[in-house]
């Protein structure tokens, strides 16, 4: 099979399609917790997973596709967000019209999380989830991001103390919005 100008064989299809069926919840758990909109999530991580096929054996070889994923996740999410046309809302008349839910719903994926997170800027959002959803390390964070591991550091320190003021206001019972 040629694809991309490259020879694929059917051992290498094979391994895609298994990654992918593993991991692909997650990918789109991730890409919508980073940006907040089920549609672009979508988009996120098939720009992801496009970009992993190509370099599919390259990846094997350096051992750590989720890494390499992810990371082409976040910078696709980064270059969506600096797009200019990204930045204009369309406004439908949404009568009829539903939003896909999440896979799997938890608490990962509710309303409250989610208002807190989007609270965050977009920088301490992608840490944040690496960090806590991935469970990735430091290093591995930054890594992934970009980003040196003391950036990692206090990205995270200073988004969980807005996380926590924000969900203990929750908490409470009173209506809230992220500190600034």
């Amino acid at each position: 099979t040629r694809v991309f100008g490259r020879d694929r064989d059917d051992a290498t299809d094979h391994a895609v399609v298994q990654y992918v069926e593993a991991r692909r919840a997650k990918l789109y758990r991730t890409a919508y917790l980073i940006c907040g909109d089920p549609h672009r999530a979508e988009d996120l991580v098939q720009i992801a997973l496009a970009k992993a096929y190509v370099s599919w054996s390259r990846l094997e070889r350096a051992g750590n596709v989720d890494a390499y994923v992810r990371r082409i996740l976040v910078n696709a999410h980064v270059d969506e967000t600096r797009r200019s046309w990204r930045r204009e809302r369309l406004v439908l008349d949404a009568v009829g019209e539903t939003v896909p839910a999440t896979p799997d719903p938890s608490f990962e994926d509710s309303e409250e999380l989610w208002s807190a997170l989007r609270g965050l800027p977009p920088g301490q959002r992608r840490v944040v989830v690496l960090r806590h959803y991935w469970g990735l390390s430091v290093d591995e964070t930054a890594a992934d991001l970009g980003i040196s591991p003391g950036t990692v550091k206090s990205q995270t320190a200073d988004a969980l103390t807005r996380l926590r003021a924000v969900m203990s206001v929750a908490d409470k019972g009173a209506d809230h919005e992220a500190p600034r």
